[in-house]
């Protein structure tokens, strides 16, 4: 096993992504307890990088969830990102386009929510949706969805190039473990508001789905904005791969605190 095991998730440029090699229940390794503990040093590791980057205020972090319903995405932000400075991380969501969003391009809306210079960005599903939902559910003909994925590709370069960190997690759930979750939201009257019909729709496309994500994975995956498919059976593992994806990115970028004022040393406060 590879001494850092998150980074054999990472999809390498050029992949033929089939995600049934993939299993959704990988542990990597991790034990449960353990793993709990570890994501608290993770994320006292996160806040200081954070704190950092927030000060530095050159470059910015773009984490993007993407996953079948009931994959966790919402778990994962609140489980990974609880703690640190909520002034240096935005979180945004692209439902179904309205209002001016359908006057412009696909990528107009999501553009304006990339993260500022400092701050962490987390979208909660994507511009992948114009890949993934569009394509499933007929909304533009191949004609029109086949081009996006240059057109995403030449997206994430321009931001990496102007010095956002572009980092991708599929999170990756079994039919049966949805089923479950599923099952959860309409059983328990505290997530019956998350449930909604159209979900049993989409479960009923999922082998359509698949192929979507496979060729979303595929053809985006890039050095400089890679894919990650990250085991989601177990919220646990799921938390801590995802913490460790985003730690190991921070850790590379090394931010920097500014330089103090001149003349602080020895200085007394009265």
């Amino acid at each position: 096993m590879a001494s850092n095991p998150v980074m054999a998730l990472r999809v390498a440029p050029g992949s033929n992504v089939k995600l049934h090699r993939f299993d959704t229940d990988d542990t990597l390794g991790w034990h449960k307890e353990s793993a709990k503990r570890e994501l608290e040093k993770v994320k006292l590791r996160l806040d200081v990088l954070q704190q950092r980057l927030f000060a530095e205020e050159r470059r910015s972090v773009l984490l993007v969830l993407q996953a079948m319903d009931a994959a966790g995405k919402d778990g994962t932000i609140r489980s990974i990102l609880s703690g640190l400075n909520p002034a240096g991380v935005t979180v945004s969501s692209f439902g179904v386009p309205g209002g001016p969003e359908v006057e412009h391009d696909y990528l107009w809306r999501v553009h304006a929510q990339a993260p500022a210079k400092g701050h962490i960005g987390v979208f909660n599903r994507s511009h992948y949706e114009d890949v993934l939902v569009v394509r499933v559910k007929g909304f533009q003909p191949k004609a029109v969805w086949s081009k996006r994925y240059d057109h995403i590709r030449s997206f994430e370069q321009m931001l990496s190039d102007e010095g956002t960190t572009v980092l991708k997690c599929f999170l990756n759930v079994s039919p049966d473990v949805q089923r479950k979750r599923l099952q959860e939201r309409i059983d328990d009257p505290e997530k019956r508001w998350k449930f909604r019909q159209g979900d049993l729709e989409d479960r009923a496309l999922w082998p359509q789905y698949v192929a979507a994500f496979e060729d979303a994975l595929s053809r985006t995956s890039t050095a400089s904005a890679p894919w990650y498919v990250v085991p989601a059976d177990r919220n646990w593992v799921r938390n801590l791969a995802v913490a460790k994806i985003l730690l190991h990115h921070l850790e590379r970028m090394k931010p920097r605190l500014p330089d103090p004022e001149d003349g602080l040393d020895g200085l007394i406060v009265e």
